[in-house]
């Protein structure tokens, strides 16, 4: 689209994908808000508002290239439609992001503000900052592909005890549903060194949060360097194994033997063939075998 055709004050054009249903549904009460504040920063504002899962990644898809910045409302999920979509586009536009969902692990690795329209203001201001995302075979993530305990409970904790109860309602059904975990013979080759065990979870990713329950060091995780962290939990043996598990990862020890934590930048992963990782918390398709690999730089947040 010309510029030149716009008319004053509005110099640029920006898309605003609004997941209605994410989180609590608080957003709505902000719409016509959060479209003033991108006006009054010389935006022309096009809304669309998803209905399905899918829904931003067709948006993101045929409509990104026509924009100066994309701006997706919603959880973390949303944002991984957003920018699945410009990625298979090979659109290359910036993004802003408005987290509403229930944890928004992406938001809190990132130092953006959960509150609505200061994250608004955040996105329309300008500032600019760029972070490497990842690719799970054929499919994109933003943040984090995690398997086995805690892995799932994004999307399967209920939206409704979500909404109610914020990041307690993951911490309770993860309580509620440890007897269903069960050990996961996974081989994992992290730029040639082989790790193969039986373990409860295991994470590739880019941020200092997953899942809403586990944290990394802010020292050791640079969201733009070209690799990922990895982290793999053992299967504990005797309760004392599990005393040190949970000590080691509420302390951020992780010195413990049953407890790895390695980067990467090349990852082939080997698992039984049921295994469904979560990518951003969004189930992915059941894999015998994958290749992850980050996609250095690709994402240019606004914010």
């Amino acid at each position: 689209m010309q510029q030149e055709h716009l008319s004053s004050p509005f110099k640029r054009r920006a898309l605003l994908i609004i997941n209605p249903v994410s989180g609590k549904r608080m957003v709505l009460r902000y719409i016509p808000q959060i479209i003033r504040i991108f006006m009054d920063a010389g935006y022309l504002v096009t809304t669309v508002v998803t209905s399905r899962r899918g829904d931003a990644v067709d948006y993101a898809h045929d409509l990104g290239g026509g924009f100066d910045l994309i701006c997706c409302t919603g959880g973390d999920g949303t944002l991984n439609e957003t920018i699945t979509g410009l990625a298979r586009g090979d659109i290359h536009v910036p993004i802003g992001y408005i987290p509403c969902g229930s944890t928004n692990d992406f938001a809190v690795s990132r130092a953006l503000s959960t509150d609505i329209l200061t994250a608004a203001r955040q996105a329309a201001s300008g500032k600019q900052k760029q972070y490497d995302i990842g690719l799970f075979g054929d499919q994109y993530f933003s943040y984090v592909a995690a398997f086995g305990a805690f892995s799932w409970l994004s999307y399967t904790t209920d939206q409704n005890l979500k909404n109610v109860l914020g990041h307690t309602a993951y911490i309770l059904d993860g309580i509620k549903d440890l007897s269903r975990i069960k050990p996961l013979h996974v081989k994992m080759t992290v730029d040639g060194t082989v790790y193969e065990d039986d373990y409860l979870f295991g994470a590739v990713c880019n941020s200092t949060s997953i899942a809403g329950t586990l944290e990394l060091p802010a020292s050791l995780v640079n969201t733009c360097d070209g690799l990922f962290e990895v982290l793999l939990i053992k299967v504990p043996k005797t309760l004392l194994d599990l005393d040190l598990i949970v000590r080691g990862l509420l302390t951020q020890d992780y010195s413990s033997p049953f407890i790895v934590l390695t980067q990467g930048r090349v990852i082939l992963a080997e698992n039984p063939p049921d295994l469904v990782w979560a990518l951003d918390g969004e189930s992915s398709t059941p894999c015998e075998k994958v290749r992850i690999t980050p996609v250095p730089s690709f994402l240019t947040l606004q914010s």
